[in-house]
């Protein structure tokens, strides 16, 4: 009989996996809009199983000096199509490349993956940026 167990290895799958940069480009508006980017045919594989994972990816992000370019978006997400990750994790790596290429105020990925074994799941995970702190005088 097989080991049914998870392991670190299945855990981390993927997380630290190079993806394409997300490109970007010059805001004209500030901070006073929020823009949202759906991918209803999301697709990634579990690491575990190897069986496909479908869903829909949804950002809403509000921009502040960059805004995303929607072509290299889709590059980056493309990648996932083989890549052997959990379903968190493909959310939680997702906002952080997001952050880390866009620097945006806040940012919202919320992952709503298709139901298996008639088990859906949603994860939601944000991100926003601290105040700076005030110096001392």
């Amino acid at each position: 009989m097989r080991n049914k167990t998870y392991s670190d290895e299945h855990a981390s799958a993927g997380v630290k996996t190079e993806l394409p940069a997300i490109e970007t480009w010059p805001n004209q508006y500030g901070a006073d809009y929020e823009i949202e980017i759906v991918n209803p045919e999301f697709t990634s594989v579990c690491p575990k199983t190897g069986l496909p994972d479908h869903g829909t990816l949804t950002l809403r992000y509000t921009p502040d000096k960059r805004c995303l370019e929607l072509k290299s978006l889709k590059m980056y997400w493309l990648e996932y199509r083989n890549l052997g990750i959990f379903q968190e994790n493909i959310v939680n790596k997702f906002l952080a490349d997001v952050v880390r290429h866009a620097a945006p105020v806040r940012a919202t990925v919320v992952g709503d993956f298709t139901p298996r074994g008639g088990i859906a799941t949603v994860i939601t995970a944000s991100y926003e940026r601290k105040a700076p702190k005030r110096g001392r005088r």
